[in-house]
């Protein structure tokens, strides 16, 4: 699965259903470390990387990019979440930490093009104020840019944009696959999205335990279909029911299947399933 140039593709445009919410404050990047999944001390301003928020059952709520604005600002991107709706859920963890949790009111746009000044996980404060991300990859060059201005909307480059997303292993996870999910099950490692070294966070334990004991039995597939292919669709194995479809774009979806198996995938009374082998580059 490749992206292939279109002229329209390197223009900006719009990316619905991203939000962006703020932790401002003396306690922000302490509140982050103990709540999310990464290693936020490892950031320096203007950098960032994969990381999400977990269950105490080690389930995948919120997966997000996760930017360090300056040493008391931190922004998470969210594809998939409204930000106003994790603001609600993370206050209640809050406490006396000096913070505040704001959702931003900040468009967000893609480019299939090279960034101008962003590079790896180095961000970029860009001279009209907005945020340059780097999702460059095996797959191409891809910027992805934060305010202040709505870029138009491209059904068809938004579509290039989300198979781009699938074919580098990122999961795009709607509201009914919020807490399904280990980050092991997500294959999420490939992302570097996730810490079993730092300190105590919710679902850590088991995060640690899955990854020191090697118990990961399902993992992340990347399948492609000659028909177009819906999140919710079973999944079969050699006839038997393995998994399904978490998410999809056009004829390529994700699957969480049993891992290191091999047999003839097919959707549940429907057409077969050929497996791909993910695109590289993504992490950060």
């Amino acid at each position: 699965m490749q992206d292939k140039p279109h002229t329209a593709s390197a223009q900006a445009f719009n990316l619905p259903g991203h939000t962006v919410l703020a932790l401002r404050g003396r306690d922000a990047i302490a509140f982050a470390q103990s709540q999310f999944m990464n290693d936020v001390n490892k950031l320096a301003d203007h950098q960032w990387q994969w990381s999400g928020w977990l269950s105490a059952k080690g389930r995948v709520l919120a997966l997000f990019a996760l930017l360090r604005m300056d040493a008391q600002t931190l922004w998470l991107l969210l594809p998939d979440v409204q930000a106003d709706a994790l603001a609600q859920q993370l206050q209640r963890f809050v406490f006396r930490s000096k913070l505040s949790l704001s959702p931003l009111d900040t468009p967000v746009s893609g480019m299939f093009a090279p960034p101008s000044h962003a590079r790896s996980k180095g961000l970029a404060v860009l001279e009209d104020g907005r945020i340059q991300l780097d999702l460059s990859a095996d797959g191409g060059p891809r910027t992805l840019l934060i305010g202040p201005d709505a870029a138009p909307d491209n059904p068809e480059a938004l579509a290039r944009w989300t198979a781009s997303d699938l074919a580098h292993g990122l999961p795009r996870l709607p509201a009914d696959q919020a807490e399904q999910w280990t980050p092991q099950q997500l294959s999420l490692e490939r992302l570097a999205a996730f810490s079993v070294q730092k300190g105590c966070y919710p679902g850590q334990e088991i995060v640690a335990r899955t990854h020191f004991l090697g118990q990961a039995k399902r993992s992340l597939a990347l399948v492609e279909a000659d028909v177009p292919l819906l999140p919710g669709m079973g999944v079969h194995l050699d006839g038997r029911a393995a998994g399904h479809l978490i998410c999809s774009q056009g004829t390529y979806a994700l699957a969480v299947l049993p891992h290191g198996q091999d047999g003839l995938l097919a959707v549940a009374d429907g057409p077969h399933l050929r497996a791909h082998a993910f695109l590289g580059g993504l992490a950060r």
